[in-house]
Parts: C-alpha cells; structure tokens; sequence
C-alpha cells in the first residue's frame, strides 16, 4: 500500500539509490526529490512542441521526456526549443522510456552533441532492473542515470519472502521447536562477523561467548525509545550502509549468478546448547 512505498523509497534511498520520485516520501524522511515528466501531460497537448515548452516554462530545470510519439523527432523537438529559448535554456536532459534504450541512447547523444547540448544528460527508464542496467553499461550505452519503479517497488524476482516468528527464549530458558525441516537455536544469541578486507563470514554465538571479529547485535532502544548513542540522521544511516555494502565479497554483491555462499557459522556452545534441549524435549519435557 501507500505506507510500504514511503518506506520502500527510504529504504532504497539507506541501500544507494540518488533519490526519489515519491513527494511524500521526501517530505516525510527528507529525501532528495526527482523526477520528470508524464506521458499524460504531453497527450494532454495537441502538439509535442507545445508541451515541452509549457512544461519548461513552468519547470526550466527538469528532464524532458521524449518518447511519448517518436523517440528522435522528440530529441529533435528539445534541440529547436533550446535553439529558440537560447541562454534561457536551462534543461537538464532527456528522458527514454521505451524501445531500444542502448540504440537509442546513441542517437539521441549524437544528435545533441551535434547542436551543442553536451550538457543535456541521458535518463533511461522503462521496466528497468540490475540485469538491464547491467547490460546497457556493459555496452558503454551514453546513459547518465536510470530510473527504476516496479523493479524496486515490489519484489520483481521473489513474489514472497517467507519469514516466521519463532519463541527462542523464555523465562530464562532456551526454548525451541523440532518440526521437520524447521531447525531452530535456542536462546539469546551474538552475530560476530569477521573480515580481511571484505567480510568473510558470520558466527552465530550464545550471547555471554566472545569470539572474533565485530559482534553485529547491539542494545539500540531501551524503555521503548532509542537511546542517544544510536540516534543518526538519514545521511549518516546511509553512508554506513554504503561503507558495509562496499565489504561485501564479490560473490554476494554481484548480481551474477554464484555458487559460492555466504559462510555462517554455529559456534561449538550454541550447537551444544541447541543439542542439550533437543535431548530433554524427546525425552519428555518436564
């Protein structure tokens, strides 16, 4: 709903994105806003000139769209309105929403380094995800920035994430279920996540162990509010998240397929743990 796309864009703003085009989003977290123009708004017009040059009127800086009734000759179009308005120009770019991205990027950036728009950069929208993306700048496609929607707005490649809540603790006991298929480890527990360079693995510990590297589980809130030393802007959030998105290994971070996982480990006390209340729950409880 409404609530989970205004999450959803602070959350893809934290994981790297330059901002959003959701106003209310920006508003509500204080997240870069951006954004283009509408199809509607050029059908709206009887003619294709006529709506880049109201809608410049009214936004000189935006980023025209021009594939709404021939991707070129809307190029064309922008060329004549930045001839005719001259230093009153001030365009940013174009957008491509459809067809041939890569080829049209091509021709589109030649024809407006023909009439000296250097400056106007290439937008490309339209269905797009990592893979597509991938193989545009792959091609050294002349794309400044894209534009993603219902790839990161809804959950393109996994229609659902099954998670399920499970009691591991309870009045100082560790508790666990043994359905098949459904292990559980018992007890409060510590994530301690080395590295040598880029982060190399995970080992799940019983809360009292110490073992190496960064333990990941921290007090953040106490009595229902988040506790001062924890307390960090949008900005500050997203640079951290960006520093731990750069020490991921190759083989989680890239969107190529691997067979090489993340390692996670138990350690030795919490496996002995979890084995400790399996035994007494098959002999009987009590």
């Amino acid at each position: 709903g409404i609530d989970a796309g205004i999450k959803g864009s602070r959350a893809l703003y934290l994981s790297g994105i330059a901002a959003t085009s959701n106003m209310l989003a920006g508003r509500t977290y204080d997240l870069p806003v951006a954004g283009t123009m509408a199809h509607s708004y050029i059908q709206a017009h009887d003619c294709e000139y006529d709506a880049f040059k109201n809608f410049t009127n009214a936004f000189p800086e935006t980023v025209l769209l021009v594939d709404t009734i021939d991707t070129i000759k809307g190029v064309e179009k922008v060329i004549k309105l930045a001839h005719e308005l001259g230093d009153d120009f001030k365009v940013k770019g174009i957008r491509l929403d459809s067809g041939d991205l890569g080829d049209l990027a091509f021709k589109a950036r030649e024809l407006l380094d023909e009439h000296n728009l250097k400056h106007l950069k290439i937008i490309a929208s339209g269905g797009l995800d990592e893979h597509k993306i991938a193989q545009l700048i792959k091609d050294n496609a002349p794309i400044d920035g894209f534009g993603v929607g219902t790839g990161m707005g809804v959950s393109d490649d996994a229609s659902a994430l099954d998670m399920a809540y499970k009691l591991v603790e309870y009045a100082g006991k560790g508790r666990l279920k043994l359905s098949s298929g459904k292990p559980v480890l018992p007890g409060e527990k510590q994530v301690f996540r080395e590295a040598k360079g880029s982060f190399s693995h995970d080992n799940i510990a019983r809360v009292e162990e110490q073992l190496p590297g960064e333990p990941l589980l921290k007090k953040v809130m106490q009595n229902g509010k988040r506790l001062p030393s924890h307390q960090r802007n949008i900005e500050e959030i997203r640079k951290y998240a960006q520093q731990q998105l750069n020490k991921l290994p190759d083989s989680v971070s890239s969107i190529s397929r691997t067979e090489e996982s993340y390692r996670v480990e138990i350690s030795d006390k919490l496996a002995n743990y979890q084995k400790e209340i399996t035994e007494h729950l098959k002999r009987g409880g009590g």
